[in-house]
């Protein structure tokens, strides 16, 4: 039989060699209001790039005051190009979102190769055999009743016409309760 206690030893070693080695995720945001200029995106873009090339995850907010609110689509539209300028830096992890008066993305750093630095290339694309090819071919209808195609459907019935205001009974007085 062997030291069980020079085992439980070698794993508590082991696990903190483990903890020694792994790293936190650490968090940076950068906030812009939907009204920003040219020259500070840039500006906020450069900080940006240097978050994510440290390896850290990035929020990038918008935030709304007052009547801004009322054309969301102008900050998704600002989040979208953030993105799309730091592409080389990291990728989209959560498309924007609006919660209250803010609108939030989430970027992650791109993979980066421990020894060159550079990105890891793509792995390359699998031959696909014959059998898969024919796998991707339309598949036969189901058997039953289908429904008819919109064109040859009959019109919904029109709903009944209301008789002119004049035509119409009036309904009688109501009356009144004493007091």
């Amino acid at each position: 039989m062997g030291d069980f206690g020079k085992y439980r030893y070698d794993l508590q070693q082991k696990a903190k060699d483990a903890k020694k080695k792994q790293k936190a995720v650490t968090w940076k945001e950068i906030r812009v209001s939907p009204k920003i200029d040219d020259h500070d995106i840039d500006t906020k873009i450069r900080s940006a790039a240097k978050f994510l090339d440290e390896g850290d995850k990035l929020k990038v907010t918008v935030r709304f005051r007052g009547r801004e609110l009322a054309h969301p689509d102008r900050g998704r539209v600002l989040l979208i190009a953030i993105g799309d300028k730091l592409k080389d830096h990291g990728v989209i992890e959560r498309a924007p979102l609006l919660e209250g008066r803010q609108m939030h993305m989430v970027m992650n750093p791109v993979r980066r190769d421990a020894v060159s630095g550079a990105p890891t290339p793509p792995p390359p694309a699998l031959p696909v055999p014959p059998t898969a090819a024919a796998s991707t071919a339309p598949k036969p209808p189901l058997p039953g009743p289908r429904p008819a195609p919109a064109a040859t459907r009959p019109a919904a019935p029109a709903p009944p016409a209301r008789p002119p205001a004049a035509a119409r009974p009036t309904p009688p007085p109501r009356a009144q309760r004493p007091a």
